[in-house]
This record gives structure tokens, C-alpha cells and sequence, in this order.
């Protein structure tokens, strides 16, 4: 028994040290447009030639944050190879589970920056229609990346087999299907994860309002 429990051990830690290295990778890249949105959007700057250029990286980019919602293919294989019920509840699942849902709220984050922009500059009534726009796109780019093994980068290194075989690609009626599977997906998730996040934002604001009036009980109420 102890021999058997020593062995799966060793196994789980294989298993997780062979994902480590694309978990780390692919939150590296996911965590690219974050910073990018914080850059653009939160910072007041004129739209020079550098913030459009920091634009069209920021959207290039971005797709590899939801992307990380296709790596549950991975987990497939690992609980083939652990074949155990309590591991896989207990260290797979939430390894994976936190890997997902940091790259997505790096998603969200990413469009709730750009809304909040969008708010600044006069354009709230866009903020929906970009956001549709942009889970449109990151369809695209998470299936041209997933199935057709395309990177940000490829923009630059490869645009004409980007554009060929990628758009190519986009007229089958297989991938249409994928990829409008994949836009109501990232639409529905973002509209959740969205209010969430600004639920739990507003909520630390309030705490942190009764806090500082909690400190200053001299301090008169408004109203």
C-alpha cells in the first residue's frame, strides 16, 4: 500500500511538472494584454502612433487569455495517466481550474479596462458592441490557434499564411460551427465573470468607505 502510494505520488508530481511548463506560458501570455489594458486604457495618454501600436498588440494577444479554456483537453490525458479519484479531485482539477480562471479574468479584466475607456471618452454605448466584436475575434484566434497551431506572433513572422490558410479556413462549415460555439461560450462566461468581478470591486469599495468613516467618526454624512 505505501509503495502504491509513493508511486502515484511520483506520478501527480510528474504530471505536474510536465504541465507547468505550458501552464506558465500560456498565463505568461494571457497576462500580456492585462498589462497592455492597464497601459491603454486605465493610464491617460493622447492616441499616439505608439498607443495604436499598443492597441493592435493588445488585440493580437488577447485571444490567448481564453484560450486557456481549450488546455482542459490536457486534463483528459492526465486523469488517464493518474487514474486515481481522490488526486484528481483534489490536486488535477484545482490546478486546473486555477490555470483557467486566471487566464479568463485576465480576459474580463482586459474588457472591463476597455470599457472603461470606452465610458471616459463619451463611447459607453459602444462598450457591448466592442465587447461582441471582441468575443468574435478571440473565436477566431483561439480556434486559429488551438486547431490551425497559430501564434500572436505569426502577425508579424507569417501574415501571409495567417491570412491565407487562416481565413481559408473560416469558410468551412466545421469551423464556423467551432468558432460560433466558442463565441457564446466566451460571450456567456464573460457576461458572468464580468458582473462578478465588478460585485466583488464595488463591494471592497464600500468596506473600504464604512472603514475609513469607522476612523473618522467626525467626518459628516453625506446628505
Amino acid at each position: 500500500m505505501k509503495v502504491e502510494l509513493i508511486e502515484l505520488i511520483a506520478r501527480v508530481l510528474q504530471v505536474l511538472r510536465i504541465n507547468m511548463s505550458w501552464m506558465t506560458w500560456n498565463l505568461f501570455l494571457a497576462f500580456i494584454p492585462l498589462a497592455l489594458s492597464v497601459w491603454l486604457f486605465r493610464i491617460k495618454r493622447g492616441r499616439s502612433w505608439v498607443w495604436w501600436l499598443g492597441f493592435i498588440v493588445f488585440y493580437a494577444f488577447l485571444p490567448n487569455a481564453p484560450y486557456l479554456l481549450t488546455d482542459v483537453i490536457h486534463l483528459i490525458d492526465d486523469i488517464r495517466t493518474i487514474q486515481s479519484v481522490w488526486m484528481i479531485t483534489l490536486v488535477l482539477i484545482p490546478v486546473y481550474f486555477l490555470v483557467i480562471f486566471a487566464g479568463f479574468e485576465a480576459y474580463v479584466i482586459s474588457l472591463i479596462n476597455l470599457g472603461h475607456y470606452l465610458h471616459r471618452i463619451g463611447k459607453s454605448q459602444w462598450i457591448f458592441r466592442v465587447e461582441l466584436i471582441t468575443h468574435a475575434l478571440s473565436a477566431i484566434g483561439i480556434y486559429w490557434g488551438r486547431f490551425l497551431r497559430f501564434n500572436s506572433w505569426d502577425f508579424i513572422t507569417q501574415p501571409d499564411a495567417l491570412l491565407t490558410k487562416g481565413v481559408e479556413e473560416l469558410l468551412g462549415k466545421q469551423p464556423l460551427v467551432i468558432i460560433a460555439i466558442t463565441f457564446v461560450i466566451l460571450t456567456g462566461l464573460h457576461w458572468l465573470m464580468k458582473r462578478v468581478s465588478l460585485g466583488f470591486v464595488n463591494q471592497s469599495r464600500k468596506a473600504i468607505a464604512v472603514k475609513s468613516r469607522s476612523t473618522n467618526p467626525d467626518t459628516p454624512n453625506a446628505g
